[in-house]
């Protein structure tokens, strides 16, 4: 039989052929966690819903104290909602660093994925976990490390690519809906996945095949949408916008990545539409998308310091 037709070629990361199939070149091996760590973090797998069966990966100091909580971050993995995991090694990787290095207690969320579950399944299965996270919030939840050592009172997103789409999404649905129990501090936005039907900064001198890309990938992920200015890629055209349900804002772009103007256009919107929170952008001259997952050089050191800074601080301190 000769080979499927392609329909997206994504190649490293994945190719889906016309029959609605889908090859996943990375992101498929599950990394351990490991609970009986001997350095400074412990990570257990956690089930999170039995009816999709998903889990969560928790991050945790190794001399966490229960007579002070600390701040908990939840993390959306990226993968363009059709690849990677909360489990893979790079991801397990990335998290455990950032993890050493902020103090908090780390959750990272597993969310179905298209096209086996296209669009809004990631979205409900991750407002599920957060649901789940609230359960916590009268020391009576179902796991332990989160009763005893988390403060659901100071509650941070983050994600990056995709992940920056959902942790946008789930602010807006925080900010409508609550979480009783629990206050969402700020979210942290790294190289977002937004677009928008109309081009915006350097987009038009993009290579066409490359913008048309994202299109084409986002209607594969959420047949359903209603186009490219479907407020769940196109923040800015919600009219609801300004509710985001947090009062700090980080967002990260990368000079070369497609995405830099999507951030930037997010910044200058949040900026000046009411929603009265304290937002702040940091640039990565010259880096490529999601760079710092896979570099372990200075401008990903840089994204790092801002980030423990963030979740550690008041205010957003380092400039």
């Amino acid at each position: 039989m000769s080979d499927p037709e392609i329909f997206i070629d994504f190649s490293p990361f994945f190719q889906v052929y016309k029959d609605g199939s889908i090859n996943r070149m990375v992101g498929t091996e599950p990394v351990a966690p490991s609970p009986y760590s001997e350095d400074d973090v412990r990570s257990k797998d956690v089930v999170f819903s039995q009816e999709p069966n998903l889990s969560s990966r928790i991050y945790l100091p190794k001399h966490a104290n229960p007579a002070r909580k600390l701040p908990l971050l939840v993390y959306f993995h990226g993968g363009a909602f059709c690849m990677e995991s909360a489990f893979s090694a790079t991801y397990h990787n990335y998290q455990k660093t950032l993890f050493q290095a902020a103090n908090v207690v780390l959750v990272s969320i597993e969310y179905r994925l298209a096209p086996e579950h296209p669009l809004p399944a990631a979205y409900d299965d991750c407002w599920t976990a957060l649901k789940w996270v609230a359960s916590h919030a009268t020391g009576n939840g179902p796991e332990e490390w989160l009763n005893s050592f988390a403060d659901l009172e100071k509650v941070f997103l983050a994600g990056d690519s995709a992940g920056g789409n959902i942790t946008h999404n789930m602010a807006m649905r925080y900010g409508q809906e609550k979480l009783v129990g629990t206050e969402l501090k700020g979210i942290a936005l790294v190289h977002s996945y937004f677009w928008g039907k109309d081009t915006v900064g350097n987009e038009s001198s993009r290579d066409p095949k490359e913008t048309a890309m994202v299109e084409k990938v986002w209607r594969f992920t959420n047949p359903d949408t209603s186009g490219m200015d479907d407020p769940l890629i196109n923040p800015i055209a919600d009219p609801k916008f300004s509710s985001l349900g947090c009062s700090r804002v980080l967002i990260y772009v990368a000079g070369n990545d497609l995405f830099r103007d999507r951030g930037w256009l997010y910044y200058e919107k949040l900026s000046n539409n009411g929603w009265g929170g304290e937002v702040e952008i940091m640039e990565s001259e010259a880096e490529d998308h999601c760079f710092h997952l896979y570099c372990d050089c200075d401008n990903s050191k840089h994204m790092l310091r801002k980030l423990v800074s963030f979740l550690n601080d008041d205010s957003l301190v380092e400039k």
